[in-house]
């Protein structure tokens, strides 16, 4: 938690105490919020559920977690193993860097998850969020967690905008930085509930102001809810991207106990053989698939 500028805008101590009555009132039971849950499942946690809702996060990482409870059971494993477990949860080089960072907890750090908050960052797929999430969750160190809930909910309820910025700038996070509670448990509690406002209450397309617990001291609200006035703001596309025929390439080798050959993969996308050639490729390069003899491909080993 760094020292924020003194004209720096934040949440006020009203609006920090709503929403930590709100979220212990309403906040989830997640299994990775459970005080007996170890670093290494908050570690976990925190790189599975990043751009994955939670509701599709807490199977897969229960079955990651049985199989391999220790970062030391995960990095005698195969890194093929690690993205075959990772099953649909989509962007599966985190399963790779997953299984990077539990080699680097190995050889580094006696088999841990660091504790050190520079440590947390130098592990191989962690950002700043992650780093700072690690540390808040699983070691009650009240580094500043930002996500793009945090981002919304403060836009809103400080900010006065409908939508934080395209991306994460230097004012958001001065402003997320002073509305940090002094108090090292209450800035961990917050970091955690302004997260949840953001994901249940403070949502991006629907918000359920009528529930909100901090509706009567919300900006955006007082303001009249003015609108978005910035660009507009488009989902992605999803079919017929590369990262739709990818997920395709590796869910038939997730699916097959043995090499599969190229003709086979080509079932992945019939209707454009350069395009299933070039994501076949990237797929090579970024350690995702591996060639075998005779034309076929698999997991890495």
């Amino acid at each position: 938690m760094t020292t924020p500028e003194p004209s720096a805008p934040a949440a006020g101590p009203a609006l920090r105490s709503a929403v930590l009555d709100w979220y212990a009132r309403h906040g989830r039971d997640l299994p990775w919020r459970d005080p007996d849950c170890t670093p290494w499942g908050v570690y976990l946690s925190e790189v599975m559920s990043q751009q994955t809702p939670v509701a599709r996060v807490q199977p897969v990482w229960e079955r990651l977690l049985e199989r391999w409870p220790t970062p030391a059971a995960l990095a005698a494993d195969s890194p093929g193993e690690a993205v075959r477990m990772w099953d649909r949860l989509g962007y599966p080089r985190r399963a790779l860097r997953l299984w990077e960072s539990a080699r680097v907890m190995v050889e580094q750090h006696e088999g841990q998850v660091p504790r050190d908050h520079e440590h947390l960052l130098a592990l191989p797929g962690v950002g700043s969020y992650t780093a700072a999430a690690v540390a808040s969750f699983a070691y009650e160190d009240p580094r500043t967690v930002v996500d793009t809930n945090v981002r919304r909910v403060l836009a809103r309820t400080v900010s006065g905008t409908q939508h934080a910025a395209p991306a994460l700038t230097a004012a958001e996070m001065r402003l997320a930085d002073a509305s940090m509670p002094q108090d090292a448990d209450e800035a961990n509690r917050w970091n955690a509930a302004s997260m949840e406002l953001g994901a249940l209450i403070c949502t991006a397309r629907a918000p359920r102001c009528d529930e909100c617990p901090v509706a009567h001291l919300c900006a955006w609200q007082l303001a009249g809810r003015p609108a978005h006035e910035g660009p507009v703001r488009r989902g992605q596309a999803w079919h017929g991207t590369d990262r739709q025929v990818r997920g395709r390439i590796v869910q038939l080798l997730r699916e097959s106990p043995d090499p599969v050959s190229r003709g086979a993969l080509g079932t992945a996308w019939p209707d454009d053989e350069s395009k299933l050639e070039r994501c076949l490729a990237a797929l090579v390069d970024d350690g995702l698939v591996e060639p075998r003899a005779g034309d076929h491909y698999a997991l890495p080993s």
